[in-house]
């Protein structure tokens, strides 16, 4: 048996409590009670959760670990909402401006905000709000359902539930209307039969059957698309059980093949049966047929709209892709009507009710066409004019002939005013007759210039002197001093073309001779000239 380890502060203190112990067992001394006046055993010990079976304790005890008895203080009530405690007649000092309870100020009022408080007008005073003030235990503080009452909530159960059933009256009433149309209708197309109202009796009495007891027909339990378990779904079975499977529609061993995995059949199992008594004609009829087909073409579609350079997925943008098909069908219904609208206009409607005319309709005429042997027409039909794929007879700028009716030195230009220039103003006869008398004026003068320039006056020429003036016919040059005036012009240009020659008494002579200004002539180079370069 296990016992307690409790420490002592003296030997002394030990061998006491052993005495009280052995004194209690003897029943010479008192038994020791908790705080709720009960008995301690003393075989448990004060810090185990649980006592063994065998010592019969009625129960486990941790006193020693914490505080059993709460505090009186703490209370697990609630504030009492809603809950006045005095009404008063009149405005008090210190009550709220606004409204005039006492309980709050006016920055925390929660009343909808006077023109004029209370403490001006003295009128509909605010009764006092129940203040309270509790002190909660550790577990009243963390406990969110404290102070719910259930029974506020009710009333938006009870809408709902209103709601649902006002719901479900409307469907029903809809249902019955649509059918009792549909049979009135039925009646009116074909006569009344005894078959025919009871079948429709039949469809009301349905009709008329609660939803709530048709929820639960025919359900079942079955994982949808998961793999190795997961979120389970409500499937609808609306097979009728008296319906014949379809593996045993056909029992040779060579017929369609049936996967029972999948429950499926794809293949006929009746080939040869009469289509019209056939029930079941394969898995691939419903491939082919109905909102199958017309998913395969929304596919279809998305793949070619991605090849023509579209941001199209049907995987990826399931709602995009099916936008982009309606509108792609609904433009293409309105191309088609719009090309049969412009071939019908332009051709005309044969199953029109419109009479054609008698020459169109038998294809007879009174007019006579002579064919050859080839099929040619040799007489009997008028050679057509080709016309032009630009515009004729446009007349522009108050012209009456188109341009290019008119043709003189290899320049078109218009007829009837005799102008080249192609956006130039009509002029008429009068730009006619100024052109004409222009030319004759223009002749004229080309030839009085021919004829002056073949009879010129003959002119004297002179001769310039050689500094800038003109010769005099009396200027003779001497020989030996334009020799020495070349003899000087040269040492001259030698001289400039090395300084170190040149003398430091240089004499300048401003009085310049013929014969100077002749040598000088001579020696100038001409920059001009192509043979500077053999000169010298």
């Amino acid at each position: 048996m296990a016992t307690a380890s409790v420490a002592f502060k003296s030997r002394e203190d030990h061998r006491k409590q052993l005495e009280l112990e052995e004194a209690r067992k003897a029943g010479l001394a008192p038994a020791e009670v908790d705080e709720d006046g009960k008995e301690i055993n003393p075989h448990i010990p004060q810090y185990m959760s649980s006592a063994p079976w065998y010592l019969n304790a009625e129960r486990p005890s941790l006193k020693h670990q914490r505080k059993w008895k709460s505090d009186p203080n703490y209370t697990k009530s609630w504030y009492d909402r809603g809950a006045k405690i005095y009404q008063a007649e009149k405005y008090r000092k210190g009550a709220c401006e606004n409204c005039g309870a006492m309980t709050h100020d006016a920055k925390s009022c929660m009343d909808r905000p006077r023109k004029l408080g209370a403490k001006w007008t003295g009128k509909n005073i605010a009764p006092d709000e129940k203040v309270e003030q509790f002190e909660l235990d550790y577990d009243g503080k963390r406990d969110r359902w404290n102070g719910y009452d259930a029974a506020s909530y009710a009333h938006i159960i009870e809408r709902y539930e209103a709601r649902d059933e006002a719901r479900k009256k409307y469907l029903k009433d809809q249902q019955l209307k649509k059918l009792e149309e549909k049979n009135n209708k039925e009646d009116e197309e074909r006569g009344d039969s005894e078959d025919e109202d009871f079948e429709d009796a039949l469809k009301v009495d349905e009709a008329k059957v609660d939803e709530s007891k048709q929820m639960d027909f025919a359900k079942v339990e079955k994982r949808v698309r998961t793999t190795g378990g997961g979120s389970t779904g409500t499937v609808r079975n609306l097979r009728i059980r008296e319906d014949t499977a379809k593996y045993l529609l056909n029992l040779d061993v060579n017929s369609a093949h049936y996967d029972p995995k999948t429950r499926s059949m794809r293949e006929d199992p009746l080939p040869d049966m009469d289509p019209n008594e056939k029930f079941y004609a394969g898995d691939n009829q419903n491939r082919v047929s109905g909102q199958a087909l017309e998913f395969k073409q929304l596919n279809i579609h998305a793949w070619e709209a991605f090849d023509k350079g579209h941001d199209v997925h049907m995987q990826a943008a399931p709602s995009q892709a099916e936008l982009l098909y309606k509108n792609y069908k609904v433009n293409k219904e309105k191309l088609k009507s719009q090309t049969k609208e412009d071939i019908m206009e332009k051709y005309g409607n044969a199953a029109s009710e419109e009479i054609l005319p008698r020459e169109l309709l038998l294809g007879q005429s009174e007019r006579e066409v002579e064919y050859d042997c080839a099929g040619r027409i040799v007489k009997g039909q008028e050679m057509a004019l080709p016309r032009s794929k630009y515009e004729e007879d446009v007349y522009i700028n108050n012209h009456t002939t188109v341009w290019g009716s008119w043709w003189k030195d290899h320049q078109w230009g218009y007829r009837c005013c005799k102008q080249t220039i192609r956006n130039s103003y009509c002029t008429g006869a009068a730009g006619i007759e100024a052109a004409e008398a222009s030319a004759d004026l223009m002749k004229a003068n080309i030839a009085r210039k021919e004829s002056a320039e073949d009879t010129h006056a003959p002119v004297e020429e002179r001769r310039l002197a050689t500094w800038g003036t003109e010769v005099p016919d009396d200027l003779v040059l001497d020989e030996q001093k334009l020799a020495e005036a070349l003899k000087k012009e040269d040492e001259k240009r030698r001289e400039e073309r090395d300084e170190r020659k040149r003398k430091y008494n240089v004499k300048y002579n401003d009085e310049v001779t013929p014969e100077e200004m002749e040598a000088y002539r001579m020696k100038k180079v001409l920059h001009d000239d192509p043979m500077k370069d053999f000169l010298h």
